[in-house]
């Protein structure tokens, strides 16, 4: 598929990457023409110096020919417009933006025949919503849903006090009380598919399938004792900050939100009547004990600064707040994974994960994948599919069927009710189907599953 990516900042590099990695011919489009060749250098890609918003160089780009436009500057006029000029040169073109402002959000809900868009993304707003979500069920570093909500992907990180420290997968049954399916480990940063001999250790990240209505019991049956988020500390004034100071003040939770900037300060207190808004420097360590650290359910580290945010959640975990959430702009690496900060937020790679689920979907209407989620720091995927009359081995017990390497069947939801399989397990239509890969193809429909 012929793609135009505007804006080569971070998710707009980490969307070439990705898409240019699973085949599609993406031309980038930026002002400045350091980073394009850069990109270039990088990815395969095709790149054009100049606005994106300008009909000439949309058109040098190739716009008539393209089948989508991505438009995600840091200008959301830029991409408004970018998204409708294009729009008018090519009528059948697919339009995405990348859209912060709450009130062009507004505009874009309520005048659609004015903005032609065919999906609109915001990462700070999508982050906050992803680690409100945390909040409501603490005791996981990650938790992905899906099903409507019946299943989940959860992540945990083995230590050396954890009940399944040394405890091979095979034995984890009686333990737990609750059937579930470990899905992929991460040791020393690389992910492995783990077989049932193999012995969990400490420091291992293991990333686990349950029914959501097991997570409370897989949470008591390996000692975690979690309780309700009363109070939340926030760590910087961002939009990522305000949206989820925003939703927890709608949840009745005390929020205290700190940050350096004082006119921010002074704008925040006007937004957030409900929120504690404090003027101070969040990386200075007394000044996060004098707002009271060591009193809070959980502290969110969301400033702009990766470094910042890593050592404000390290000295968060070293006072023993109960949960530790950090805001990572740059996404997951080896060596964040390695350092004990809680559960790792990535605003890109949530944007990402929509964008690429869209364009998948573009690609196969017919049993095309409803959600993409990135797992054990994007080195395997959980991909949800629903089961139509396309679907092969409908009505197969799942040991009669020979998958792809490194494609495991996570969970198969009938109904109501969610089955983590084994062997006998069959889906049929209108069953909703997770499955987790760690190899290089892609599964864009759910027959590509299948050897």
């Amino acid at each position: 598929m012929n793609i135009i990516v505007a804006g080569a900042g971070k998710t707009g590099l980490t969307l070439a990457r990705q898409l240019a990695t699973e085949g599609h011919n993406i031309t980038l489009i930026d002002t400045d023409n350091r980073v394009l060749e850069s990109a270039v250098e990088r990815y395969d890609t095709m790149a054009m110096c100049g606005n994106a918003a300008s009909k000439a160089v949309l058109m040098q780009a190739g716009v008539e020919e393209a089948e989508l436009v991505i438009a995600a500057t840091d200008a959301d006029e830029v991409n408004l417009l970018c998204c409708m000029t294009a729009h008018g040169i090519n009528p059948k073109l697919h339009t995405i933006a990348r859209i912060r402002s709450p009130q062009y959000a507004d505009q874009v809900m309520t005048m659609p025949e004015v903005f032609p868009l065919s999906l609109t993304v915001n990462p700070e707003k999508r982050a906050a919503v992803e680690i409100e979500r945390l909040l409501k069920f603490p005791g996981f570093l990650q938790r992905d849903t899906f099903a409507k909500g019946q299943v989940a992907i959860v992540e945990l990180r083995i230590d050396p006090e954890s009940k399944l420290c040394n405890v091979s997968l095979r034995d984890m049954g009686s333990i737990i009380k609750c059937r579930v399916l470990v899905c992929a480990v991460l040791r020393g940063g690389t992910a492995v598919a783990p077989s049932g001999n193999f012995v969990l250790q400490s420091g291992d990240r293991i990333f686990v399938t349950a029914p959501t209505a097991d997570l409370a019991t897989l949470l008591r049956s390996l000692g975690i004792i979690t309780r309700r988020v009363r109070k939340v500390l926030i760590c910087g004034g961002g939009r990522v900050s305000y949206y989820l100071a925003k939703l927890l003040e709608s949840d009745k939770i005390e929020v205290k939100l700190l940050d350096k900037d004082h006119n921010r300060c002074v704008e925040l207190a006007e937004l957030l009547p409900d929120t504690t808004v404090v003027y101070g420097d969040c990386s200075i360590q007394h000044i996060l004990d004098d707002q009271g650290l060591q009193t809070v359910d959980a502290m969110c580290s969301l400033t702009g600064m990766d470094d910042t945010n890593m050592l404000i959640s390290m000295y968060a975990q070293s006072t023993g707040v109960s949960q530790v959430i950090t805001k990572l702009s740059r996404g997951k690496n080896a060596l964040a994974g390695s350092l004990d900060l809680g559960s790792v937020i990535c605003p890109k790679e949530l944007c990402s994960n929509d964008i690429v689920r869209y364009v998948r979907a573009m690609q196969n209407q017919t049993g095309a994948a409803i959600s993409v989620h990135s797992i054990a720091d994007g080195q395997a995927e959980a991909v949800e599919f629903l089961v139509d009359s396309s679907a092969k081995y409908r009505d197969t017990p799942l040991k009669q069927l020979k998958l792809k390497n490194n494609v495991l069947i996570a969970s198969i939801t009938h109904g109501t009710q969610t089955h983590i399989p084994n062997g006998e397990s069959m889906f049929t239509e209108g069953d909703t189907v997770v499955v987790v890969t760690s190899g290089r193809g892609i599964l864009k429909q759910i027959n590509d599953i299948f050897a």
